[in-house]
């Protein structure tokens, strides 16, 4: 099958993840729901054991926006990926496998926000358009969460690996080969930290546009004193 070299920024975001085989048809993504200073054996277990096995990228996701958005911009600037292999526990604070799973199945609306899931803030405001759709269009779902071990995950990235179509938890996973697109890379632009508090519409948008502005004279005066 067709293999193609990643893009070179790849991968553009930072996170708690591992990079294996750049040319592995698979990335396991772990659903995190404890604070970063005490992730349990467990789920760090779940992530070793999805780079070991093969994948591409084996990490942790918390948020249903920041945390969905650097997953796809990760997973866009390699098109050797075609799978994400969903995993472990649901955060009950913010329903970030919920809105994984919704995205894959709904898509999003024209505000960018995940369609059909009870998320809190599932909106992946900082992202073109353009991301989010080849993400939806390259990557197949494989949904184990709350089945993930070691063994399920360990199965889950070596199915995606073979030549012939194999049957694995209800799902038939084989390697497609590489996307047959370009690459897409690029960085969340305007990273914001509320992306539900965006202005909606022109009014507010100038609103903020002056407060800004005045932010940028307040730092500037405060530079010449």
């Amino acid at each position: 099958m067709q293999k193609a070299d990643p893009h070179p920024e790849y991968p553009p975001e930072e996170g708690r993840y591992l990079r294996g085989n750049d040319f592995s048809p698979a990335a396991v993504v772990i659903i995190l729901a404890h604070e970063e200073e005490k992730i349990p054996p467990e789920i760090e277990d779940l992530v070793r054991t999805g780079a070991e096995a093969g994948a591409a990228l084996s990490g942790t996701v918390q948020t249903p926006n920041i945390g969905i958005e650097k997953i796809i911009c990760n997973v866009i600037a390699n098109p050797n990926i075609r799978y994400a292999i969903l995993s472990g526990p649901e955060s009950e604070g913010h329903r970030t496998g919920d809105a994984f799973k919704s995205l894959f199945r709904n898509g999003v609306d024209e505000r960018k926000r995940i369609i059909g899931t009870d998320a809190k803030h599932p909106l992946l405001y900082n992202l073109p358009m353009e991301f989010i759709e080849r993400f939806c269009t390259q990557v197949t779902l494989v949904d184990i969460q709350f089945k993930g071990t070691p063994e399920t995950i360990r199965k889950a990235v070596r199915s995606c690996y073979q030549e012939e179509p194999v049957e694995f938890m209800g799902y038939e996973l084989y390697d497609p080969g590489a996307y047959s697109e370009t690459p897409l890379s690029g960085k969340i632009t305007d990273r914001v930290t509320r992306p539900w508090a965006e202005p909606e519409n022109d009014a507010e948008k100038e609103a903020v546009r002056k407060m800004q502005e005045m932010v940028e004279k307040l730092r500037k005066r405060k530079k010449s004193e």
